[in-house]
């Protein structure tokens, strides 16, 4: 049978990339609670519907940071997309643009910055993190501008990377001709094998800055006249942090479940965030990601005041499965998905989406 939704291409793409590439892909830190709660934690919600609405004509297109987007969803920025197939991050650009949405590029690419972009009918944002040496940072940035990225995502949960036991076990590390390309002409390109650990860790641990403050989100805006969003944010005092700091956008995120086990399910935290950049006055983007995999996930991130939603393993999934036709596959379904909530739950545009329509039960 045809896959009818974006699990059946997970198990497909399970059979078909290789168990050390699966395993990264797949990982959460350490017992893994996070990375189930943030798929727990959708379900646990509930759509209020409406009823009697005519929702014959419904509009699923909305902006995010001044870009048309035909649906609240982009693409979360993912390390290593040629694991999953040779075209790599290429094939997610393409995927995207067609999809009519947005892009985020991992530092840890497989592909350079400037053949992701020139691949690209969309926007294409670049997500970064700081490295100990910043004038390798400051390269990387001018070299992402240059191309013709839009925004840069400042990851800021990572200061080390979080204990992946499934990597520590494979000993993790790029197979031979795959490297973190964008960082090759600043000499960071090679993933080094590890003894006892997995290499990325490794990598981490070596070259990535564990010193960074508040502070450094203006530095990051002293050398980029691209907006800059803050990614990696669970509590309202570290938003308001960041939005205080110049921050254009805030990503909602615990990192996939990937960095600090038991950190809470993003959804459930998502409100309290909204909730206070309204309070203090902060007009900044809001988006958020962590274990969306239905259109009806993307409705509830909306209602509870997302912007728009990321989506990173779905993609992953994706493109194992049947490369850049399988990524577009995935946002295509989440898209039929989302259209289809939207006018069961009774709105037609996704202004229409508001708080009374989810429902969470009181223990």
């Amino acid at each position: 049978m045809d896959p009818i939704n974006v699990f059946d291409l997970e198990a497909i793409a399970r059979e078909r990339i290789p168990k050390e590439a699966w395993d990264y892909y797949a990982s959460g830190a350490e017992d893994e609670v996070t990375l189930r709660q943030n798929r727990a934690a959708f379900e646990r919600l509930s759509i209020a519907y409406r009823v009697m609405v005519d929702v014959s004509r419904r509009d699923t297109a909305t902006s995010v940071l001044g870009h048309p987007v035909a649906m609240p969803v982009i693409t979360a920025p993912t390390a290593f997309h040629r694991l999953a197939c040779p075209d790599g991050e290429l094939a997610t650009a393409r995927a995207a643009g067609a999809a009519g949405t947005i892009m985020i590029l991992s530092t840890l690419s497989n592909t350079p910055v400037e053949d992701v972009v020139a691949a690209a009918s969309g926007p294409v944002w670049f997500q970064l993190y700081i490295y100990k040496d910043r004038k390798a940072s400051e390269g990387v940035v001018r070299r992402a501008e240059a191309a013709g990225c839009q925004a840069l995502v400042l990851t800021v949960d990572a200061p080390l990377l979080g204990r992946r036991e499934r990597d520590i076990r494979n000993r993790f590390r790029l197979p031979l001709g795959l490297a973190v390309a964008n960082m090759l002409p600043e000499g960071y390109g090679e993933v080094p094998p590890a003894a006892a650990d997995s290499g990325l860790a490794a990598y981490f641990a070596t070259l990535l800055d564990p010193a960074l403050t508040w502070g450094d989100v203006a530095w990051l805006r002293s050398i980029t006249h691209l907006p800059v969003l803050v990614k990696g944010i669970v509590r309202p005092d570290d938003a308001l942090r960041a939005a205080e700091a110049g921050a254009a956008g805030i990503v909602v995120s615990n990192h996939g479940g990937r960095q600090l086990d038991t950190s809470p399910a993003t959804i459930d935290v998502l409100p309290e965030i909204a909730d206070a950049l309204s309070a203090h006055g902060h007009r900044v983007e809001l988006l958020m990601d962590g274990g969306v995999r239905r259109g009806t996930d993307v409705l509830k991130a909306l209602a509870l005041g997302a912007r728009a939603v990321l989506v990173g393993r779905p993609i992953l999934w994706g493109l194992g499965a049947d490369g850049e036709a399988g990524a577009a596959q995935v946002l295509r379904m989440l898209h039929d998905e989302f259209d289809l909530a939207m006018a069961l739950a009774g709105a037609t545009t996704v202004a229409e989406i508001t708080r009374d329509l989810v429902w969470r039960a009181r223990a």
